[in-house]
């Protein structure tokens, strides 16, 4: 779940609709001055399936112990420092599904997904809010993705559909492409307020690492500067429930609420 707060409660968005915002941004991605990701369908199925494993654990939200809901914030943006509020263990399964689910059907759409779960869960997560036996939970998941990574690894090599865009390079572009993707959807979908760089550096056409700038205009409207997509502007709609009150007497009151609460919808607009 991602949240919103707003002056009267909550704007919740599930993981699941982040994702699949995150694929439509790459659906479009490619024009004169940036290319498309390649493989292009492998890609674009690793960026929009890479949050499946999450639908239903947000079928089911949670509460914070401070009894908001249990979700990434725009607190959280750039950083990963919010394991006192979950169940250590099951969002670590949670975390081993999200390539699981992918395996049968793309294999190298599953490398890219745990590449990304282990970048997250190494680079950017903060372990001293782990306790030790999470620590050590956390280094044996670690190297069992890592593990999983070789398995799939040896499979693709058998593929010859992908075996050609199954090199390290490959793998770290396309890595780096979910990840860009991927923090330009969470940024719109927790309604960032400042200017915030996409994760890493992505080539133009003639190569050039480059930066690129989500700049928030208001009214869920932004501006990629340099502009990476094949259309001057972007507009999805994102599924979301809106719930009054800032906090909740228990998981019984804020799951009642949560299922009674209509579908409404950000409006994302994306422009040059």
């Amino acid at each position: 779940m991602l949240r919103i707060e707003t002056d009267t409660g909550w704007i919740l968005v599930e993981h699941r609709e982040h994702a699949r915002l995150a694929g439509r941004f790459a659906k479009h991605w490619g024009n004169a001055e940036f290319p498309a990701p390649v493989p292009r369908a492998d890609v674009l199925e690793a960026v929009t399936r890479h949050d499946d494993a999450w639908e239903r654990r947000d079928a089911v939200p949670f509460l914070t112990k401070q009894g908001l809901p249990s979700a990434f914030s725009r607190e959280l943006v750039g950083k990963y420092s919010a394991f006192e509020e979950i169940d250590f263990a099951d969002y670590l399964s949670v975390r081993a599904q999200a390539a699981d689910g992918v395996a049968a059907d793309n294999p190298y759409a599953a490398v890219v997904i745990s590449m990304h779960t282990v970048d997250l869960l190494t680079t950017r997560a903060d372990w001293m809010t782990l306790s030790p036996v999470n620590q050590d939970l956390l280094r044996d998941f670690i190297a069992s993705q890592r593990r999983r990574q070789a398995e799939l690894l040896i499979m693709l090599a058998g593929d010859p559909r992908r075996s050609g865009a199954a090199t390290p390079e490959g793998l770290l572009r396309a890595f780096e492409f979910l990840q860009a993707c991927d923090s330009l959807s969470l940024a719109v979908c927790v309604r960032y307020p400042e200017p915030i760089a996409l994760r890493h550096r992505h080539p133009r056409t003639d190569g050039t690492p480059t930066e690129l700038l989500c700049v928030p205009l208001g009214g869920d409207a932004y501006r990629i500067e340099p502009y990476p997509f094949d259309t001057d502007e972007l507009r999805f709609d994102v599924p979301c429930r809106s719930l009054s009150g800032r906090a909740f007497e228990g998981e019984a009151q804020f799951r009642a609420a949560y299922a009674a609460a209509p579908v409404g919808k950000l409006s994302i607009r994306i422009t040059r």
